[in-house]
């Protein structure tokens, strides 16, 4: 399963986010260091379902008004402060919680009224945590190789063997080394002529490839924040940053589940079921919700986990089923799973996706569209509705 990892200073609404996110109960307090443990959840990307385009939304039990949503995990660690690789705060106990997340996602106080530690402060410049983030990781990532920096650079173990091996248990693979060294232009055959400059260009790139990090702009409601938001895209063009406001959404997703209101995660607007039974707090607190919504068109939770799975990790949603005709499992369920896979994946990855024994005992796949079989290196597409063949 995709994990996310949301980070960020302490106070800046990462558990607000998650617990919006995942509807999973958490602590959530406007101080430091609430969150001391790594709390984990299932929050959901959202797709469009072909249930609709093959004529089966009726009968399809698994999306709502069309709507799919499809589980990714999502972990929620202890707020990062100023020289955590020095062991402050939380320290390295926070850099391991996070390192398991293929993508990461900075939940930035963009109103500027809490400094790096977490207090309460006014005019704090929120760009200064979007470089402290980065670089406490990449100074903990270049802990990590000085352990082999001496071996290497006098010929005693092999590069790729020893980072490749180093990092194992950080999800990040060879590739993502391979195209560090290739974006630094550093050749690991020189590296008893690195400085320790090029060896932190190395660390920093292979942060980029293994852990991207997108920007949440939280608290976009608080009237300081819109100035800030503007100066940070324009500050950070290659960074993609999607303002938002984390307790809006908790807002909204509470009153969907109390029964208030009908609310699709992500949407624009949402339909109050029955305005008699609210109180004038409830209208108020709606009412607030509504003019955020005309606003900012969504509150950004949503669409941060979409473009971390989509347009980050360029993943794509196959539907697997064992009738091609009639798009159902065994048990008649129309389009009975969603799963995630990266871009460019074929039928025999769907197969070992599903199960290592249907990978294993692969035969042949059918388009359950075109009713066609298709070969094992056949380029899987976003929304495929794939039939798999195997023996036993």
């Amino acid at each position: 399963m995709i994990e996310i990892g949301l980070v960020g200073c302490p106070s800046s609404g990462k558990s607000t986010f998650f617990k919006a996110a995942t509807l999973k109960d958490v602590k959530i307090a406007s101080y430091p260091f609430t969150t001391l443990e790594p709390n984990e959840g299932l929050g959901y990307v959202k797709v469009k379902c072909p249930c609709q385009e093959i004529g089966l939304q009726e009968k399809c039990k698994k999306c709502l008004n069309g709507v799919r949503f499809v589980p990714v995990k999502i972990w929620d660690v202890a707020g990062l402060v100023p020289d955590a690789h020095l062991g402050r705060g939380r320290g390295n106990a926070f850099l391991d919680d996070l390192m398991q997340a293929s993508v990461l996602i900075h939940i930035l106080d963009v109103s500027g009224k809490t400094d790096s530690k977490g207090n309460p402060t006014e005019s704090f410049d929120p760009s200064k945590n979007i470089e402290m983030l980065e670089r406490e990781i990449d100074y903990w990532l270049f802990g990590l190789v000085k352990k082999d920096w001496n071996e290497l650079r006098k010929g005693k173990k092999n590069f790729m063997e020893t980072f490749t091996k180093r990092f194992s248990g950080l999800s990040i693979r060879a590739g993502h080394i391979e195209n560090a060294l290739q974006t630094a232009d550093l050749n690991p055959d020189e590296i008893d002529k690195w400085s320790e400059d090029e060896l932190m260009l190395f660390v920093s790139e292979m942060r980029k490839q293994a852990k991207p990090i997108l920007v949440f702009a939280n608290k976009i409601d608080i009237p300081e924040a819109k100035e800030n938001f503007e100066q940070l895209k324009k500050r950070y063009p290659d960074i993609k940053i999607i303002p938002g406001s984390a307790e809006a959404e908790l807002a909204l997703r509470e009153a969907s589940i109390h029964g208030m209101i009908n609310y699709i995660p992500g949407s624009s607007e949402f339909a109050v079921a029955d305005e008699s039974k609210l109180t004038d707090k409830q209208k108020k607190a709606l009412e607030f919700l509504k003019k955020f919504l005309d606003e900012h068109k969504n509150t950004g939770v949503q669409e941060c986990l979409n473009t971390a799975v989509f347009d980050i990790l360029k993943m794509i949603v196959v539907y697997p089923v064992e009738d091609e005709h009639k798009y159902t499992d065994k048990k008649g369920n129309v389009l009975p799973d969603a799963l995630l896979l990266p871009a460019g994946s074929t039928p025999k990855d769907l197969a070992y996706k599903i199960h290592e024994d249907i990978g294993k005992h692969f035969i042949a796949a059918v388009d359950a569209r075109t009713h066609q079989q298709i070969s094992s290196d056949y380029i899987l597409k976003n929304g495929d509705i794939i039939s798999i063949r195997s023996g036993r």
